[in-house]
């Protein structure tokens, strides 16, 4: 096995990037800034006040070719003191983010290593790194969406699939928050002078759930479920926190409609709805240029691209409705992410960094 330095993929391991430890997401990606502008890439910082700082670098663009975007996260899910820390063996690289992913930060920025020293520098290709995924990438999918235009492809480096496949279609999710405001009354003297927030949110998380359509790859879930005061009163408050997903658009577009439209007509006298929440990330569905971006792929590496579909989101999913041609997956193989079993294939990092340096080097290169 062809030996590689993980020496620099422990540097970034060590540091707790929770989603919530900005000075750890910071210090993450000003590493990935120290190592990246050595490769004569530019930097633009989206500074946040309570999340990380949102990072992109930028190449040299050569008009009248492809760009390509990179795409990655600097965060993980672990709070500090949880698991912590980075191990390896003959076989393993140990820790969180090995997998899931700053073991993909590291089979990118590899791969523009190689790019650099084989050609002295990088063209057309770009390299977008955001501080919230794990959460949702509820602040970052603006910036993501609107850089999305100037690229002709997008490759993501979640973890790649146990046979290294990558990503052609992902689930889309929304996520919503209902509020339902009763009137409390004494349940044995004044029952019939309260309105019960709690009867109207149980009708309503049968009739959310009913929406789930099987079949089409569609789920409604009400995850949460909290209300009233006590035993004797007529409950004057309720709440359901909600999490839906899709594998079509078809389906995307019937449930966003669908729940808007359901929330007030919970039939329960004098009760009130707030909705809020929405999309989170459009579906990822496979199309005839994500297939003709595969294709293309394939001959670069030299082997038939395997692909797979999941249900889990990632960024992916923003440039991928944004229209860009998008895949996931190019991270190592790896399992046990958000657990404190995580761990990833050091054969499948080399894998991995040869498959993409021979990407990069086709869109960086001048042509003629």
């Amino acid at each position: 096995m062809t030996r590689i330095d993980f020496s620099d993929l422990k540097r970034l391991v060590d540091i707790n990037s929770w989603t919530q430890n900005k000075a750890g997401v910071d210090a993450n990606g000003q590493l990935m800034q120290q190592w990246l502008e050595k490769l004569g890439m530019s930097t633009t910082t989206f500074p946040r006040e309570e999340i990380g700082d949102h990072m992109l670098f930028q190449s040299n663009v050569i008009d009248n070719q492809d760009r390509l975007l990179l795409l990655g996260h600097l965060d993980t899910v672990f709070p500090p003191n949880t698991f912590e820390g980075f191990k390896e063996d003959t076989e393993w690289v140990y820790g969180p983010g090995t997998c899931d992913m700053k073991g993909g930060n590291f089979v990118a920025l590899s791969a523009l290593r190689n790019i650099f020293i084989e050609y002295g520098e990088i063209n057309n290709i770009d390299f977008l790194l955001v501080s919230d995924e794990e959460t949702g990438s509820d602040d970052s999918k603006a910036i993501t969406s609107a850089i999305a235009s100037q690229y002709q492809a997008c490759i993501d480096f979640e973890a790649a699939g146990e046979n290294h496949e990558v990503v052609n279609g992902r689930k889309g999710v929304a996520t919503y928050c209902v509020e339902l405001t009763g009137v409390a009354a004494h349940a044995g003297n004044h029952y019939t002078s309260g309105r019960n927030a709690n009867l109207a949110a149980a009708r309503l998380l049968i009739a959310l759930t009913e929406l789930t359509e099987l079949d089409k790859g569609t789920t409604v879930n009400v995850g949460l479920i909290e209300g009233g005061t006590s035993t004797n009163t007529i409950s004057p408050y309720a709440k359901l926190m909600v999490e839906t997903r899709f594998t079509t658009r078809d389906e995307q577009d019937r449930i966003l409609k669908a729940i808007p439209a359901l929330i007030p007509n919970h039939g329960v006298d004098g009760v009130s709805t707030e909705l809020t929440g929405g999309l989170q990330r459009n579906v990822m569905t496979p199309s005839a240029e994500q297939q003709a971006l595969i294709e293309k792929l394939s001959q670069l590496i030299g082997t038939p691209l395997l692909t797979e579909q999941r249900g889990g989101v990632s960024d992916a999913n923003v440039m991928a409705g944004a229209g860009v041609p998008t895949l996931d997956g190019f991270g190592p193989f790896g399992d046990g992410d958000h657990t404190e079993f995580e761990r990833a294939s050091k054969q499948s990092f080399i894998r991995r960094i040869k498959e993409v340096t021979a990407i990069l080097a086709h869109f960086s290169q001048i042509k003629e």
